[in-house]
């Protein structure tokens, strides 16, 4: 559906630099990524930032973001607006981790001039992505994986199409080619995540894969580079 797939930078090039960063994520871009993929966390006074787990602090004094006022944070974790000015026109993938955010995520992502065609936001539960189609235009993901779904994959993806989600997002070694054209015979595109060799991303591609996320974007370059 998507031709050629879309190259996520999981975290930004978190293969070769500190993940979820300004710099992480120039990188991924000038290494050749057609997206960008991130976490989303709302801080104590309502700003939207990016960073994996949510936490921040030592080992013995963790502090989640939810509790912290931004200008508080380590200087490294960057706000969705950073990405935003950074990713110019490749797709933004954005795991919401903080349910809370979704609102402002999406007015970030309007106000900042984001196309939603380039805008994919991902949750694992399906009711809270079911929940967010009548309050944006962005394409929204349902995260999940092979052990959750089966042995109803076309009941699942029939499910998709029927409340207008775009995208199933499931781990590169779940996917086989069978089940990638059951969903796309419902017009769901089919995301693939850790994605880290050449060798995996291949035969994906070949397969008709419509994204791949991964650590080190010149092996996802290679894997659609004939």
């Amino acid at each position: 559906m998507l031709n050629p797939p879309i190259l996520f930078g999981h975290r930004g090039a978190r293969g070769h630099s500190q993940e979820n960063t300004v710099e992480s994520f120039e990188l991924a871009i000038r290494l050749g990524a057609t997206g960008l993929e991130t976490d989303a966390w709302m801080t104590q006074d309502g700003y939207v930032v990016l960073d994996h787990d949510g936490e921040v602090g030592s080992r013995l004094r963790k502090r989640k973001i939810s509790a912290v006022a931004a200008k508080d944070l380590p200087s490294h974790i960057p706000s969705l607006e950073d990405l935003c000015r950074i990713g110019g026109d490749v797709h933004l993938s954005i795991d919401v981790k903080d349910v809370e955010a979704f609102a402002k995520i999406c007015e970030i992502l309007r106000t900042q001039g984001v196309d939603p065609k380039r805008s994919w936001l991902c949750h694992p539960d399906l009711d809270v992505v079911s929940a967010w189609r009548p309050l944006t235009n962005c394409n929204l993901v349902h995260s999940t994986r092979y052990a959750k779904v089966q042995p109803q994959f076309e009941t699942h993806a029939a499910l998709l199409a029927q409340r207008r989600i775009d995208v199933v997002n499931m781990p590169a070694a779940e996917w086989t080619g069978g089940l990638i054209a059951l969903y796309h015979r419902f017009s769901v595109a089919c995301f693939a995540w850790n994605v880290q060799y050449t060798e995996v991303g291949r035969p994906l591609v070949a397969s008709g894969i419509d994204a791949l996320y991964g650590d080190f974007v010149d092996r996802l370059v290679d894997a659609v580079t004939p």
